[in-house]
């Protein structure tokens, strides 16, 4: 591994001391290695969940979330990686909810930290109480587009990108990897930000559809998905459904991107792989259960661990968190829910029973 100039005014304030924690989410060598070794034949890659888990995801590995926050996000990938115990994994958030949960059970341990809540769900006090009392150390902070630029750099084979992002702001002061640096191309002084190409550990992104080779076709918002696949050293595809490789060859109906079949290490069959988030096209996101986890349970470490053992300690896959949700009728809804979202039905009403402490609605559409 090379070695790495960094920052050190960012590791200052950051307080941190051994810098080689910080080496492989920009290390270009290991990357190129790992891309090497992966088949460029179409192999037949399809596994289990828990076993594309085991195999791929290694404690300490630097994780990027997919999707977006509970848009086509791998919640139950995420989940199941709590319930092997992995530890240590350090995690791009963006936002950070997704890593918030996987702290609590040591799962999470480093945080490259960006954006921290869930829209109008309210802001994510269980990232705050963790951070507050050492949970969590936080080895870099972004910008959204500071993150999506390091990401495309690796995506274009280029070391790195120059940027006006986050000059405007502290986050220089908290991001070891990033420097301020004059443009080559102006004689007067025009600072800039140069942002290195990332080169996550591992990533998984969900996917509508792929085929067993991994090609995965995404429908909706892409986010930095296409970017990641490419600077991933590890991804593993899970899908909605396993398709023919020509049903992704001539179409589909409906627009969106295709991720070639080079990068991917695992492909995983699995339905419902985004629940309780939105995945386009499928199912729309649990409201109540993303309220009752920000409003009933964040606040509190003994309610958040309660509320966490409930949902994924103690249910086995996928399958058994939608019937918590409320099984047939929750899927039946939520198909109409969506398909009302992209326009495809009119006659829906988003109306729906808010989540508070002391209205339960039981079903949590």
């Amino acid at each position: 591994m090379s070695k790495f100039s960094y920052n050190q005014e960012a590791l200052k304030n950051l307080n941190i001391e051994d810098t080689s924690i910080l080496d492989s989410l920009v290390d270009f060598e290991s990357a190129r290695a790992a891309h090497l070794k992966k088949p460029r034949s179409k192999v037949d890659k399809r596994i289990s969940l828990k076993e594309a888990v085991a195999e791929y995801v290694s404690d300490g590995d630097v994780l990027s979330d997919a999707g977006f926050a509970y848009v086509r996000t791998p919640h139950q990938a995420y989940f199941e990686m709590m319930r092997q115990g992995k530890k240590g994994l350090q995690v791009i958030g963006a936002p950070n909810t997704n890593q918030s949960y996987m702290i609590n059970y040591g799962t999470a341990s480093y945080s490259h930290n960006s954006y921290i809540g869930a829209e109008m769900r309210g802001t994510d006090r269980n990232y705050s109480r963790q951070l507050k009392e050492g949970k969590v150390k936080i080895l870099s902070e972004w910008s959204h587009g500071g993150v999506a630029l390091g990401l495309k750099a690796a995506q274009l084979g280029a070391p790195g990108l120059m940027s006006k992002q986050m000059l405007g702001s502290d986050i220089m002061k908290h991001n070891p990897y990033v420097s301020t640096i004059q443009n080559p191309l102006r004689n007067d002084p025009d600072p800039v930000a140069f942002i290195p190409a990332l080169y996550p550990d591992v990533v998984v992104i969900h996917a509508q559809v792929a085929d067993k080779f991994g090609n995965a076709f995404i429908y909706g918002p892409v986010v930095n998905d296409s970017a990641l696949a490419v600077a991933a050293k590890k991804l593993i595809i899970t899908a909605e459904e396993i398709v023919p490789e020509s049903s992704l060859r001539y179409g589909n109906g409906k627009k969106g991107i295709v991720i070639p079949f080079i990068y991917a290490d695992a492909v995983v069959e699995l339905p419902f792989g985004a629940v309780p988030g939105n995945m386009p096209g499928y199912y729309y996101w649990s409201r109540q259960w993303w309220e009752k986890t920000l409003r009933y349970a964040s606040p509190v470490e003994e309610k958040f661990i309660e509320h966490f053992n409930e949902w994924v300690m103690d249910t086995k896959d996928q399958f058994e968190f939608v019937e918590k949700l409320g099984g047939a009728k929750w899927v039946a809804e939520a198909r109409r829910q969506t398909k009302a979202a992209e326009n495809d039905n009119e006659d829906i009403d988003f109306a729906y029973q808010e989540f508070t402490v002391d209205n339960d609605p039981g079903i949590y559409y």
